[in-house]
């Protein structure tokens, strides 16, 4: 189904709207959160130097086998891989933007999946 020039609008202003309060520095950077019908991806972007640092997704080759598309249960996989690449880059504090998307369903198991792999929000 395609978007219409409505819907993506409306889709643009909730996005502007959450990024305007969350700014990722290299002491805590922004968890970016991009998620599609079939898979999930995250990255760990430093927006001073405009630089990503480190990402994950259900598509990587890490992944590959282990998740079956984009549901919840590949969603807390794809955390736990962040969370564990973060901490080999000695990151523990993050700022959680969760690109538009509503807090709930795979955006959540996501973030809850990385905060129990020891991820500060």
């Amino acid at each position: 189904m395609k978007a219409t020039k409505k819907t993506a609008l409306r889709q643009l202003r909730r996005k502007r709207r959450v990024r305007r309060r969350i700014f990722g520095t290299p002491d805590r950077p922004r968890l970016s959160v991009t998620r599609s019908n079939k898979h999930i991806s995250v990255q760990l972007i430093d927006d001073l130097s405009g630089k990503t640092l480190c990402s994950a997704g259900s598509l990587s080759k890490s992944m590959k086998g282990e998740v079956a598309g984009g549901n919840c249960s590949a969603a807390k996989k794809v955390g736990q891989a962040i969370a564990e690449k973060a901490r080999m880059q000695n990151i523990r504090q993050i700022a959680f933007d969760r690109n538009g998307y509503r807090y709930h369903g795979r955006v959540k198991a996501l973030a809850d999946a990385a905060r129990e792999a020891g991820l500060e929000f």
